[in-house]
C-alpha cells in the first residue's frame, strides 16, 4: 500500500515544545489508527503510538527532556525516533515522516499498513554471524533474549549462540503466574525461525550446561561437548524453592507444584483446577498471582498461607498489604492465613490437605487437592560451583558483579552475569543487592548487548528498577535501586479500592513508589528518582507538590499525574 500525506492536526492542536499528543491517521472510534507526535526542541517527530510490549497508549505516558517517551504501564522507553531504549519492550516504534505547513498544520506521510503495523523488530546487520568464537549466552530468559537483540540492534556482527535449558524459544515468563498459560507459542518473545534468520543467532534449546572452562574459554555441556566463547553472558535465572516439610519434596506427592516454567503451568492445568480446593504457600507476588489465576480457573476454594502479617508486607508495608488483602478477599474470594507456617502436606499418593500452624500455636488442616509452592527462587548457579577458577559465589548462590555487570574477579576475561543470579552494586549506596524483577533482568541484558556492540549506554548499569504485578488490578512499583528499606509510608487514595499512590521513605528521602489505578505516576516517579529530582517525603505528604510539574511533563499529561 502506497504512502499518503494526511493532515492529522490543525495548528492550534499541534504539540508545543516538550509536549506529545496522539492523532488519528485514519479510521474512527475503536478502529482508528493513531500516530504519536512529539515536539522535541521545536522539531516534530512522529512514531507509532502503541507500546511494543503490551500495546499501551503512549500518549498517556510521560515524555523526558530528551524527547523519549516512557510507557505508562511498565516503563518501556522509546527514543524520539522510536528506538527502543528500555525494557520490557523488544521492538522499536515505526517512524513516520511529519511536517508542518506554513499555517502550522501537522501532516504525517505513511502507508496505512505501516501505521497499522507500527512495531519494528531489530535484525542483524549484513555479514553478521561471521567467523570466531563470538558471544555465548547461557540462559534463555529475559537476560538472554534482550542481550541478543540489543547486541544485534547495535551492530554486533560476531557469532551469537543462545544456550537454553528450556525446550522452546525465550518466553514472556511474567504471563505464567498471571494467566497459567501452558502453550509456548502463545508466550514466545520471538519464534525460533526469527532468532535464526533475522537475528542470525544459533538457538540451542533443551541444552544443559554443566560448567565453564575459564582457561579454555568454553562452556561445558552435558554429554561432554564444549562451546567456545570470546565473551560469555550468564543469565540462568532462578530455580523455584521447595519447603523442607513432609510432602513438599519434588515427586513425593502428586499435585504439589512450583510455578516457574511452562512445564509447571502445563502440569498445573492438566491436574485440573475447576472444583478443587487449592492451597498456595507463600504470600509473595508469585504466590498471590498464582492464587488469583487459580481462582479465575473456578477453583472451589483458594487459600493463601503466609508468614508475614499481611501479604507483601516486606516490600509494600503493612497498610498497603492490608488493603490488598481486603480487596483480594472481597473481589477474588481468596482466604488468607497469615503469620502461619507449614507443618506438612498430607495425602495418599497425591495431595489431599495441608496442615498449618497458626500464630497462636494451634494447628489447622486445610483441604487441598492442588498445592502451589510460591516460596521464592534460588539463583540457578549450581553449574558454577565446580567450574575451576570461577570466583566464590555469594551465600545465596548469586554471582558478585561489578557496576558494568562483569564478574568480580574475572575482569578483562569477557565474563558477565545478569538478572536473578547477579548481586549488583546498589545504585546509590555501597552495598550489594539482587533483584528478581523481569525489567531489571531485561535491562541488564540490553546493557551488556549494547556494550559488546561498542555502543555502551554508560560505564555502569544505572537504571531504576521497575516492577509490576497483577493483583486483581495492576500494581506498579519502582525503587531507588537500593535494598528495600523504609520507615514511613504515605498512602494517597484507597488501597482496598485499587486506586492509590503509596510513597515509601527513609527519613525524608523517598525510596520507592507503588501505585494502582494512577498511571502514569509510577513511571514519572521512576524518571524523577533516576534524575535525582524526586520531591521529599514531607513535600509529598503535605500534598503541595505535583509530580508532573516537577518532571516538566507536558500540560496535557498533568491531569494524570498529580499526587
Amino acid at each position: 500500500m502506497s504512502a499518503r500525506r494526511v493532515k492529522v492536526a490543525a495548528a492550534a492542536d499541534a504539540p508545543r515544545p516538550g509536549q506529545l499528543a496522539a492523532f488519528t491517521f485514519s479510521g474512527e472510534g475503536d478502529d482508528a489508527l493513531k500516530v504519536l507526535v512529539r515536539n522535541v526542541g521545536g522539531t516534530l517527530h512522529a512514531t507509532a503510538n502503541k507500546c511494543t510490549h503490551y500495546g499501551a497508549p503512549l500518549e498517556k505516558g510521560c515524555m523526558a527532556a530528551d524527547g523519549s517517551v516512557v510507557c505508562p504501564w511498565h516503563g518501556a522507553r522509546f527514543g524520539k525516533d522510536g528506538d527502543i531504549e528500555d525494557a520490557p519492550g523488544l521492538s522499536s516504534l515505526r517512524k513516520y515522516a511529519v511536517e508542518q505547513d506554513d499555517n502550522g498544520d501537522v501532516y504525517v506521510t505513511a502507508s496505512e499498513d505501516d501505521v497499522k503495523n507500527g512495531h519494528v523488530a531489530p535484525e542483524a546487520a549484513a555479514g553478521a554471524q561471521g567467523e570466531g568464537r563470538g558471544l555465548v549466552i547461557v540462559g534463555g530468559g529475559a537476560v538472554g533474549i534482550n542481550c541478543l537483540e540489543s547486541a544485534r540492534k547495535n551492530g554486533y556482527t560476531g557469532p551469537i549462540t543462545l544456550l537454553s535449558a528450556e525446550p522452546h524459544a525465550p518466553i514472556d515468563r511474567t504471563k505464567l503466574s498471571k494467566a497459567l498459560i501452558a502453550d509456548a507459542g502463545a508466550v514466545e518473545w520471538r519464534k525460533p525461525v526469527h532468532i535464526e534468520r533475522a537475528l542470525k543467532a544459533t538457538l540451542r534449546s533443551g541444552t544443559q550446561v554443566r560448567g565453564v572452562d575459564l582457561e579454555q574459554r568454553a562452556v561445558l555441556l552435558d554429554g561432554g561437548e564444549s562451546v567456545p566463547y570470546e565473551t560469555l553472558v550468564l543469565g540462568t535465572g532462578g530455580t523455584a524453592r521447595r519447603l523442607p516439610v513432609p510432602g513438599a519434596k519434588e515427586g513425593e506427592l502428586k499435585n504439589v507444584f512450583t510455578l516457574r516454567s511452562l512445564a509447571d503451568t502445563k502440569a498445573i492445568t492438566e491436574a485440573g483446577i475447576e472444583g478443587k480446593d487449592v492451597v498456595v504457600i507463600g504470600s509473595s507476588f508469585i504466590g498471590i498471582e498464582g492464587a488469583i489465576a487459580m481462582a479465575g480457573k473456578k477453583a472451589k476454594s483458594v487459600s493463601v498461607v503466609g508468614m508475614e502479617g499481611v501479604p507483601l508486607e516486606r516490600v509494600l508495608g503493612e497498610q498497603v498489604g492490608a488493603g490488598l488483602q481486603q480487596a483480594l478477599t472481597e473481589n477474588q474470594k481468596l482466604h488468607f492465613y497469615m503469620k502461619a507456617g507449614i507443618t506438612k502436606i498430607q495425602g495418599s499418593g497425591a495431595a489431599e490437605s495441608v496442615v498449618i500452624k497458626l500464630d497462636d500455636g494451634s494447628e489447622k488442616t486445610l483441604p487441598a487437592q492442588i498445592v502451589l509452592l510460591g516460596v521464592g527462587v534460588a539463583p540457578a548457579t549450581e553449574f558454577l560451583k565446580d567450574s575451576k577458577g570461577f570466583p566464590a559465589l555469594a551465600k545465596d548462590g548469586s554471582v558478585h558483579v561489578n557496576a558494568d555487570l562483569s564478574v568480580k574477579g574475572l575482569e578483562g576475561k569477557g565474563v558477565y552475569a545478569a538478572g536473578d543470579i547477579a548481586s549488583t552494586p546498589e545504585r546509590t549506596g555501597s552495598g550489594e543487592m539482587r533483584i528478581e524483577h523481569w525489567n531489571v533482568a531485561s535491562n541488564h541484558g540490553r546493557f551488556i548487548g549494547a556494550a559488546l556492540a561498542g555502543k555502551p549506554e554508560s560505564a555502569k548499569f544505572d537504571k531504576i528498577p521497575v516492577f509490576w504485578s497483577a493483583l486483581g488490578a495492576q500494581l506498579r512499583y519502582c525503587s531507588n535501586g537500593n535494598q528495600p528499606t523504609f520507615d514511613s509510608v504515605h498512602v494517597d487514595g484507597d488501597v482496598a479500592k485499587n486506586s492509590f499512590v503509596a510513597t515509601y521513605a527513609k527519613g525524608d528521602t523517598v525510596t520507592a513508589v507503588a501505585t494502582m489505578g494512577r498511571d502514569p505516576v509510577m513511571v514519572q516517579c521512576a524518571e524523577l528518582l533516576g534524575a535525582g529530582k524526586m520531591p521529599s517525603f514531607a513535600e509529598i505528604k503535605g500534598g503541595k507538590v505535583s509530580i508532573a510539574a516537577r518532571l516538566d511533563t507536558p500540560p496535557s499529561a498533568r491531569a494524570h499525574a498529580s499526587l
